[in-house]
């Protein structure tokens, strides 16, 4: 295991956004599935694009890394018949992928470490067998599924995971009827599967909205093309928000007008009260006086543990609601973001959906638990712009799941951080 120190520090500096890990799954099983040669860039090798990139070639396809550019073929994609398919621990591919290997006719074996095997999965399990798929499972993973996807209605509820509505819009084009996804609750996360309407479209899928969810037409073709990612406003939002508790930070590449919902960190920062300008892609947040504020992280869950961060250093206590999904991630990110926050001085109650943070202007440092979650690693670095000392955390390397340059980038915002292993 790897620890890393964090220093206190002023953050102060300019970065490029890293390509959307979202975005980059997303065009990476498009291109797969338009049965041609595409490229997708620029792009990240991280842990979790790594298992897709893998998943898809378990399914048939090709590909090659230049620089950041990566190479899809898809010419022989669905000519294996068997596969076995390690989604490592990416949600995103497992949920993506059942039902596109199901969509091909493959005899497909899902495996995966840390926590995915216990993430649920139940939503397809009990919707593909309706629709000619049969599903083999203890309750999680290893999954084996077989037999070809079936075009038809899908009723599936919008508040688990839109991961699932995504993968069943990737394969659902590929059938030879139409089919309607029918959502049974309301949706979260909606920015993902605008994200995943907008991707399929630069590939030549027209997906159509309805009043209760989708129209989608069978016998649709993916056309290959060459895809420009965007760049990941949840990366982002760590820098930003150090920005806005004690320096003045720059992130270039940010689309203003991405379909990813966590766009809405700098209206948040705004919101807290930090001084924020956002000129074309490029954002920049000033230190200023803090205020608490209300959030529903219905369709931004992956900014609530550094929102939470900010919400240390603002006056008042924040509200974070709507966010129970969060315990399902690679830990329980309600309680791990809580746990962190209050181990270096915080004043965080943990709520069944979310969680209260009262102000406390400085935290002080310590040790903390990084619970091979990057994104509370991640949270704790963002710590140190507001600390009083160091802080030291576990598992420093689990930012690769997502993030494999953070630790370069975070020292060109000014960021003081060494790395040592358990036994230094």
């Amino acid at each position: 295991m790897t620890n890393v120190i964090f220093h206190p520090f002023t953050p102060n500096g300019v970065i490029p956004a890293p390509p959307s890990k979202s975005d980059v799954h997303r065009a990476v099983i498009c291109a797969a599935l338009s049965k041609g040669r595409c490229t997708v860039s620029p792009v990240a090798l991280s842990e979790d694009i790594q298992a897709t990139i893998r998943c898809v070639e378990a399914l048939g396809a090709k590909t090659a890394v230049a620089g950041d550019t990566l190479t899809v073929d898809g010419t022989h994609l669905f000519e294996n018949k068997t596969a076995v398919l390690d989604c490592r621990e990416s949600g995103s591919t497992l949920r993506f992928l059942i039902p596109v290997a199901a969509a091909g006719n493959v005899e497909a074996t899902f495996i995966g470490s840390g926590r995915l095997p216990e993430r649920p999965i139940g939503i397809y399990t009990e919707a593909l067998p309706e629709k000619g798929v049969t599903c083999r499972t203890k309750g999680g993973l290893p999954l084996q599924i077989g037999g070809r996807l079936q075009s038809g209605v899908y009723r599936i509820p919008g508040n688990v995971s839109s991961q699932f509505i995504t993968g069943l819009l990737f394969a659902l084009p590929l059938l030879e009827g139409d089919s309607d996804i029918i959502l049974t609750s309301p949706i979260q996360s909606a920015g993902y599967i605008n994200m995943t309407i907008r991707s399929m479209s630069k590939f030549g899928i027209e997906v159509d909205m309805t009043d209760k969810g989708w129209h989608i037409r069978g016998k649709q073709h993916y056309i290959p093309t060459d895809y420009t990612t965007d760049g990941d406003w949840s990366q982002a939002a760590f820098f930003l928000a150090a920005g806005a508790i004690g320096g003045d930070v720059t992130v270039t590449g940010c689309n203003i007008d991405s379909s990813q919902g966590d766009r809405r960190i700098a209206a948040l920062l705004r919101e807290f009260g930090a001084e924020v300008h956002q000129d074309g892609g490029t954002v920049t947040v000033k230190k200023a006086p803090l205020s608490a504020i209300t959030i529903d992280a219905s369709q931004i869950p992956d900014l609530v543990p550094v929102l939470a961060v900010c919400a240390c250093f603002a006056d008042g206590v924040t509200q974070i609601t709507n966010a129970a999904r969060l315990r399902i991630k690679e830990s329980d990110r309600l309680k791990t973001t809580a746990a962190l926050l209050n181990a270096l001085g915080g004043k965080v109650i943990e709520l069944p959906d979310g969680l209260a943070v009262t102000g406390v202007r400085r935290l002080r440092g310590g040790a903390v638990d990084g619970c091979n979650d990057h994104r509370i690693v991640m949270a704790a670095a963002t710590c140190a712009a507001g600390c009083e000392g160091a802080l030291t955390c576990t598992d420093a390397w689990s930012v690769n799941k997502s993030y494999p340059d953070f630790y370069r980038d975070y020292q060109k915002i000014c960021g003081d951080c060494s790395l040592l292993s358990k036994e230094d």
